[in-house]
């Protein structure tokens, strides 16, 4: 079966520039990604393998061509799959609770990875699974898959440029003093825990706007909007000040009103990878989340 194929037209104004200096600063391709194109001589222009010291002129191709790679050692598991989109390059999909994204040590199977890795062998392909954010076990929501080093990596850069937009909703406990703000304070993983992490001075910067979408009884209904994204960032950042998540019990939130942390990735806003055309996506909230609202609604 084979890869991905980029395909990129000189235009004028970039007449004369090298194939290097094409590739990695007006398209941002990693030097990791060209490197591996050069020795495995797939970079071509205008049909022929050519070195990235070429210089280039207007109306060349540009063509890269990046062989499927072998997933490492996640077992194929047959299982549904709630996908929201699907190209060449991503997915996006909508993460129940219960479900790792990776396998770990204590879940080494059952998880998105799995099912994902299983889908794309039904279908003949043997990738690598490369998730772009990140869910924790019980929070549900939207993620984005990237299907082949390139997306990765240019969703990578989206990510660091601020240009990947990720909003929350959640169920917190007690009644906020005010409709909006922005907490920030750095988070570090606890000294004496292998998961927990807490706020203290030498952690990493970690930016959350909240917003009060409705008062509950003895609890709110809140959209979050990460400018960074840390481990735990929303769970740590809302017990910060006092207002943790509704079934979130390793940060001070009761069960009494849901079994899990009630947090949902609600809406997810990115430019696609390669045609860089901006691409919105929506999730309703979950049903466990949407019981809870109604029973504690005025």
């Amino acid at each position: 079966m084979e890869g991905t194929t980029i395909t990129y037209t000189v235009s004028a104004d970039e007449s004369g520039l090298t194939m290097k200096s094409f590739l990695r600063q007006r398209k941002g391709i990693s030097r990791k990604l060209l490197v591996r194109m050069k020795q495995e001589q797939s970079i071509f222009l205008n049909g022929t393998f050519t070195y990235l010291d070429h210089p280039i002129t207007a109306g060349d191709v540009i063509t890269m061509k990046m062989p499927e790679e072998e997933s490492e050692n996640i077992i194929p598991q047959n299982m549904e799959l709630d996908i929201q989109f699907e190209d060449e390059d991503i997915m996006v999909l909508n993460k129940p609770a219960n479900q790792c994204v990776h396998p770990t040590l204590l879940h080494p199977d059952g998880t998105l990875a799995n099912g994902v890795v299983h889908y794309w062998m039904e279908q003949g392909f043997n990738r690598k699974f490369r998730a772009v954010n990140r869910l924790d076990k019980n929070t549900t929501g939207l993620l984005i898959v990237a299907k082949n080093q390139y997306a990765h990596q240019q969703l990578s850069i989206t990510q660091r440029q601020n240009q990947l937009t990720r909003i929350y909703e959640a169920l917190v406990h007690g009644n906020l003093n005010k409709e909006e703000g922005t907490i920030q304070a750095p988070i570090a993983r606890r000294s004496e825990s292998l998961v927990e992490r807490e706020v203290r001075e030498d952690g990493q910067d970690a930016v959350t706007h909240f917003n009060v979408l409705r008062e509950l009884k003895g609890a709110s209904y809140v959209q979050l909007k990460l400018e960074t994204g840390r481990t735990h960032q929303i769970r740590v950042h809302m017990s910060y000040i006092g207002h943790p998540l509704l079934g979130d019990d390793l940060y001070g939130g009761s069960k009494d009103w849901m079994d899990r942390q009630a947090l949902h990735a609600r809406y997810l806003s990115f430019p696609h990878p390669r045609t860089k055309k901006i691409m919105s996506f929506k999730s309703e909230l979950p049903a466990d989340m949407t019981k809870t609202l109604n029973k504690l609604s005025f």
